[in-house]
């Protein structure tokens, strides 16, 4: 069966990987161009007996969205909704108001922290903000050969060049186009920049991509690259979140649209069923009680 790149497989069951960490301190952006791969890097880990890694610990190491524990994502329901998930790899019974009090405790004494994005253009200033997950999200991607990809992109890991096969989600080339109309568009992604970012090359071909966040921009929680909306920079109340991953967003629930994790299904019309929702938020003061008056239908 083909292993997974990111955040859970094709039967969710997540990727575990001791060796991976977090780069960076936590500030890495880039605008959308085609250079800002060079300013970012991470390191892979290697094996205990010194031997060429295989493509599942590359897989692991490269692209895991989970630093290194070992419990098991429960199946996401088939309409997509992954309100009622418990947060994966968190300790167990772990409830939201402590989540949230070891988020404040963390950066209590850094309220000068600098945000993750600078302020945003002016053409932006009275649009919201869209925070879009990458991996399952909007595309699938394997080290191991798939039929038919869209892109194929080199990346160079420890020395050798490796080829990433890349699938789009049906509809991600329309669902962008509508969405970078209305807001400004942030991909918050927990890969590698030398992965991510070549793709969105690819992948952002109506340039609607205004920053890109990577690896390094997680928050460590509990050995989980977690997504802190509060350190973007921006208004909660006009910042949504798209993830399949509900560990991803565990900070901010309330600002989530949770997808369905993608792999290969040609017949998924999920970001295109998107669309309307997304358009009708940006009339909303504050959409976090929308979305969640979403969630409880």
């Amino acid at each position: 069966m083909d292993n997974p790149i990111a955040q859970v497989s094709k039967n969710d069951t997540l990727n575990n990987n001791s060796n991976s960490n977090i780069n960076g301190d936590g500030r890495n952006f880039s605008k959308n161009n085609k250079n800002s791969s060079s300013s970012s890097s991470a390191t892979a880990g290697t094996n205990s007996n010194g031997k060429k890694k295989n493509s599942n610990g590359l897989v692991k190491a490269f692209l895991c969205c989970f630093i290194g524990d070992n419990s098991k994502k429960s199946s996401s329901s088939s309409s997509g909704n992954h309100s009622g998930s418990s947060a994966n790899g968190t300790s167990s019974g772990a409830t939201r108001q402590e989540l949230l009090t070891n988020v404040n405790n963390n950066y209590a004494s850094g309220a000068g922290m600098e945000a993750l994005l600078p302020p945003p253009h002016a053409k932006h200033l009275n649009k919201k903000t869209l925070v879009l997950d990458l991996d399952e999200t909007l595309v699938h991607s394997s080290f191991k050969p798939v039929a038919n990809p869209d892109f194929v992109v080199p990346v160079e890991i420890e020395g050798i060049i490796h080829q990433v096969f890349v699938v789009k989600r049906p509809h991600v080339d329309e669902f962008l186009r509508a969405v970078g109309e209305h807001f400004e568009i942030v991909v918050f992604t927990a890969s590698l920049a030398k992965y991510a970012d070549p793709v969105l090359n690819l992948l952002d071909k109506y340039q609607v991509v205004h920053w890109r966040l990577f690896r390094e921009s997680c928050h460590n929680h509990k050995g989980n690259y977690v997504k802190d909306l509060s350190r973007i920079g921006r208004d909660l109340k006009s910042t949504i979140i798209i993830d399949n991953s509900p560990t991803s967003y565990m900070f901010h629930p309330e600002n989530a649209i949770p997808v369905d994790s993608w792999f290969d299904d040609e017949k998924d019309r999920e970001l295109l069923e998107l669309i309307p929702l997304l358009e009708d938020i940006t009339k909303v003061d504050d959409v976090r009680p929308v979305l969640d008056s979403t969630r409880k239908t």
